[in-house]
């Protein structure tokens, strides 16, 4: 952004002068179009989900042999959607606004291969990456052959020939670094100062290399970029701008129409959906609104949720600027309990292209985090990392605000919400060791009494 313009876009929005103070908000959308006409706009459609469908259907044969895990689910990566009934309660007993409708969670955190969304979008990528050159240097002769080829010792020597790089605060390097890794590549993590030890450690114990980097995000993406185009053997797996990774993780939101039809849930006109979404960059959250998008039409509302300390893509989108503008630019940043969501910048491909697509966003501080991810234990016996419960609080943050209030009204959800169904997205949780659990509830605990 240009100098002195910061002081004079902060004074005019109202907005960002109080994220700039680290105040909790809640954002509707002024942009935020319906389906029909928002797919109009964007390059995208169903025909790109059904092509990645397709690619990991191919892949199938082969992860079930690369882990066996996947064997129940046939070497697909999918998780299931569970009611959480008494956390419900709970948040109903101490907030002031009831939560009608059921309260489900979307168990990613339990994901096979790498326990976190980012299973979908980087395991996509590095999958369609190996087929590339499989297939551009003779491996392989067409998709129709039995992709379970791809587990034998041939092809792990000729991946051995190939690197794969990639910039991260934690998730998507296990996610990359595990894939890639079982398939033969060298890869290398360039990982952030946010970046938790564990996750680097796990990392290290499958032969992956890891470069940790002190400074934020963003830098560590950018030094990862530029060592990674240095070298003509090397892809880079860019969360900032990658198609791949978004397309990747669109399959998450529109498998979720089988998901809820399975279950007996409505979503209709009468039968309203809401999503809560936990967002750091920016790729699954709106990979997986589009998907569902494609899936609900104008049926479903997706909202995104950020620690008050990293709301970069509230600041983008709000600002029009996009990835032109760092939270850092208008006093915020630093290290957050939702480690996960740490990163100051939001990706520019998929704020632009989602602009007209999200409902509304908000942010939540980091005490709101502990207290989400404890009471979730104490209450549902489910562990998930702090960044993963930000969509707990969703539903109260939707009726507790005027804009969310305006947003309901606007759309005619007023009579409807007693049958509506919200779904929290967990994004991680199930691989932290059991010595950070532990120091996370207690963490938790200390401050539960208050209200949220």
């Amino acid at each position: 952004m240009v100098e002195g313009q910061v002081g004079e876009f902060t004074e005019q929005s109202p907005l960002i002068k109080e994220i700039s103070a680290g105040k909790e908000v809640f954002w509707e959308n002024p942009a935020y179009l319906k389906a029909e006409e928002a797919n109009r706009h964007t390059k995208y459609s169903m025909k790109d989900i059904e092509d990645v469908e397709a690619r990991l259907q191919r892949f199938a044969s082969y992860i079930q042999i690369a882990f066996p895990e996947t064997q129940k689910m046939e070497g697909i990566i999918e998780s299931e959607l569970m009611e959480i009934p008494s956390m419900r309660n709970w948040l109903n007993e101490v907030n002031e606004e009831t939560i009608q409708g059921k309260l489900w969670l979307k168990r990613d955190d339990l994901l096979p291969i790498s326990g976190t969304i980012k299973a979908r979008g980087a395991i996509y990528e590095v999958l369609k990456h190996a087929e590339t050159i499989a297939l551009e240097q003779g491996m392989l002769n067409s998709i129709e052959e039995d992709y379970a080829i791809f587990a034998s010792d041939e092809f792990k020597a000729f991946f051995a020939q190939h690197h794969i790089a990639v910039g991260t605060t934690g998730n998507l390097g296990i996610s990359v670094g595990t894939m890639g890794s079982k398939l033969g590549f060298n890869v290398t993590v360039h990982m952030s100062v946010e970046a938790k030890q564990w996750k680097k450690d796990y990392l290290r114990s499958k032969g992956v290399k890891v470069i940790e980097h002190d400074t934020n995000f963003s830098k560590a993406v950018e030094q990862g970029r530029e060592e990674s185009n240095a070298n003509p053997n090397s892809y880079f797996v860019d969360d900032e701008h990658s198609e791949e990774l978004f397309l990747g993780y669109t399959v998450g939101g529109y498998r979720m129409k089988k998901q809820l039809d399975k279950k007996g849930i409505k979503v209709d006109e009468n039968h309203p959906l809401f999503v809560y979404l936990p967002c750091g960059i920016g790729g699954s959250p709106s990979g997986i609104t589009f998907g569902m998008k494609q899936a609900f039409g104008d049926h479903v509302h997706c909202i995104f949720a950020e620690p008050t300390k990293m709301p970069s893509m509230l600041v983008g989108l709000d600002s029009r600027l996009y990835d032109e503008i760092s939270v850092e630019e208008i006093g915020l940043g630093g290290l957050t309990v939702a480690d996960g969501l740490a990163v100051p910048r939001t990706s520019g491909l998929v704020a632009k292209l989602m602009h007209n697509y999200f409902s509304a966003g908000y942010s939540i501080k980091d005490d709101i985090f502990r207290q989400l991810l404890f009471n979730l234990y104490d209450k549902e016996t489910i562990f998930l990392e702090p960044a993963a419960v930000a969509g707990l609080v969703g539903p109260q943050r939707l009726l507790g605000s005027e804009a969310g209030k305006h947003y309901i009204q606007r759309h005619h959800l007023t009579n409807k919400l007693s049958q509506a169904t919200h779904i929290a997205w967990a994004t991680g949780g199930s691989m932290v060791p059991e010595e950070n659990k532990k120091t996370f509830l207690k963490e938790g605990q200390s401050v539960s009494e208050q209200l949220i």
